[in-house]
């Protein structure tokens, strides 16, 4: 049986959205079962999730005692739900926040093979659906627990039931109750998730296709009056009950001091150049690299096709959004790739011309290169002899899946390479994010302490008196780690949770403060644990140590600063 033979077996009716959604399954488990809390939105968005579990109020999101009002409630709902049925939140097991991620990618894999298949063939559909799951960026999003996996599976949902309707009114067919529920459900629960990102990818994407057909007449297809109730229910009650629980202070901060600086400038230093993400697309959707230029010459060549011309709509009005935005993060275009999937995933079909082989194997061989040498450097800076094992397999598999795909493309054999590099990027991927990162260990200075105040039966959840005060150190990863009370303080107050018998990590800027507080208690340090490693939030090199609480008797320790000292 030939390769084309078994791509036309394995994607006959639901069975290509089933394979997408299991590959994007098996790209992202890894990350999501090995890697530590991350810093710094994955831990902010679980820990606010934790809180909401511990206190019951499901409406008011808060970091520890800050209000966050940044985005919609739809992923804490959706992590909450994945608590409280696979763990608790006082086991601050991340794995268990991170499942509405995974469900999130697989949704998006599985969505886009529906929407190919119904714009093009299933076999196409079974190549787009793929590539969308294995692509480096939604993989690796896979596994954070954050907003944008889940809005990718709800955007794409959405723009796949949009293509079925589109699809389905070229071809005189009335589209069916089912893809009208999922295209508003899919809108409905990405707005929940944040905001006007999703309903703003289908309404450019609506406009640019009545704008390139001159005509819209699908439009009366999508069930206009129930699927703004439907939109209504799911969107409405919370954002009735959060202005009501905030006196409105949530809209003013989420739009005045989230959306707003986003417009303006660079938010909190992500700023980038026009093309910053075109420069950087070909890691994004590596290992799909190799399709990259044949699938961008296509959106020119084969722009009278209508499959072609959705997918044409849904990525570039979005992604010029988004390089039109002076913020810039590498995962903002997410939602816009199930469109670029759909035009790699046609290209496999169409003629290559020799310049757009050679740019493609080029550019694969680079990206390869490129994420092997990470690895390499990676495993040099901060690694172990141990690790060694994880970054031979990581490299191995990087520079096949590059070398192969780039040799077999040149072959003229597009469907081949893109079936055997990608089969082996991925578990590149998963040796990277699963392997070899979570073994580098003073990366993740958070599960270094948490790790050394449980040897040492000082956290809280061994026994110990607490809460942790924390000084000079702040990540919320170690919040989420240690627990909401955790004390985010200075070497004053340090000193002071260690007279009261709490421990302290004390980091080495603030050590000095801590000491001179302790001496003039006439307390003396007893430092169990030193921990040093980097920051890879603000690059800085950290030394952090670990000091034992010393519960004065028969009195309440007052320690006032000594002279010179900060208040």
């Amino acid at each position: 049986m030939t390769l084309e033979s078994r791509l036309d077996a394995w994607s006959r009716g639901w069975r290509a959205p089933l394979f997408a959604a299991l590959l994007a399954c098996l790209a992202g488990l890894p990350g999501l079962m090995a890697m530590p809390p991350l810093d710094r939105d994955e831990s902010r968005f679980a820990q606010a999730t934790a809180q909401m579990l511990e206190t019951d109020d499901m409406v008011v999101i808060k970091f520890q005692d800050q209000p966050r009002f940044k985005k919609p409630v739809g992923i804490h709902w959706l992590q909450a739900a994945s608590v409280s049925l696979l763990s608790a939140p006082e086991d601050r097991g991340i794995w268990a926040y991170r499942i509405p991620s995974l469900l999130g990618a697989m949704l998006a894999a599985a969505a886009c093979a529906w929407g190919a298949a119904a714009l093009f063939d299933p076999r196409t559909g079974l190549l787009a659906g793929s590539i969308l799951g294995a692509t480096f960026l939604l993989s690796s999003e896979a596994f954070i627990a954050k907003t944008d996996a889940a809005l990718c599976g709800t955007t794409t949902l959405a723009m796949a039931a949009l293509a079925k309707i589109y699809a389905d009114h070229l071809a005189g067919r009335k589209p069916g109750n089912l893809t009208k529920l999922a295209f508003w459900t899919g809108l409905a629960v990405a707005a929940l998730i944040k905001g006007p990102v999703g309903p703003l990818v289908v309404l450019m994407a609506g406009l640019a296709l009545w704008a390139w057909d001159r005509k819209a007449g699908w439009v009366k297809d999508l069930g206009w009056g129930w699927g703004l109730i439907l939109f209504s229910a799911v969107v409405l009650p919370w954002a009735m009950m959060i202005t009501v629980a905030t006196d409105g202070a949530f809209w003013g901060a989420a739009v005045g001091g989230d959306l707003a600086p986003k417009l303006a400038g660079g938010q909190e230093g992500h700023a980038g150049p026009f093309g910053y993400h075109a420069l950087l697309s070909p890691l994004l959707v590596y290992p799909a690299t190799l399709l990259l230029p044949a699938g961008l010459v296509l959106a020119w060549t084969g722009r009278k096709e209508p499959g072609v011309r959705f997918a044409v709509c849904w990525l570039v009005p979005t992604w010029l959004m988004f390089e039109l935005l002076p913020t810039k993060l590498i995962h903002y275009t997410l939602p816009a790739m199930g469109g670029l999937a759909m035009l790699l995933a046609a290209a496999v079909r169409a003629p290559l011309g020799d310049l757009v082989r050679r740019i493609g194997a080029g550019l694969t061989l680079l990206v390869s290169l490129l994420l092997a040498a990470v690895a390499v450097f990676g495993m040099k800076q901060f690694g172990q002899g141990a690790d060694l094992i994880w970054t031979g397999l990581t490299v191995a598999l990087l520079l096949a899946a590059g070398g192969v795909g780039a040799v077999l493309l040149l072959r003229r054999q597009s469907a081949r390479a893109l079936v055997i590099s990608g089969a082996l990027g991925v578990a590149g991927h998963a040796c990277l994010v699963g392997g070899l990162l979570p073994h580098l260990e003073p990366l993740f200075l958070s599960k270094a302490i948490t790790d050394a105040l449980d040897r040492a039966k000082l956290s809280p959840r061994s026994g110990a008196p607490g809460p942790v005060a924390v000084s000079g150190y702040s990540e919320p990863s170690l919040v989420f780690l240690l627990g909401t009370a955790t004390e985010l303080t200075d070497g004053q107050r340090a000193a002071e949770a260690i007279a009261r018998g709490r421990p302290a990590v004390i980091e080495s800027r603030e050590d000095a403060v801590f000491r001179r507080a302790l001496a003039a208690a006439g307390l003396t340090p007893h430092p169990v644990a030193v921990i040093e490693g980097q920051n890879y939030s603000d690059g800085d090199a950290e030394r952090l140590t670990i000091y034992r609480g010393e519960r004065q008797p028969d009195i309440e320790p007052v320690i006032r600063p000594a002279t010179g000292d900060r208040p």
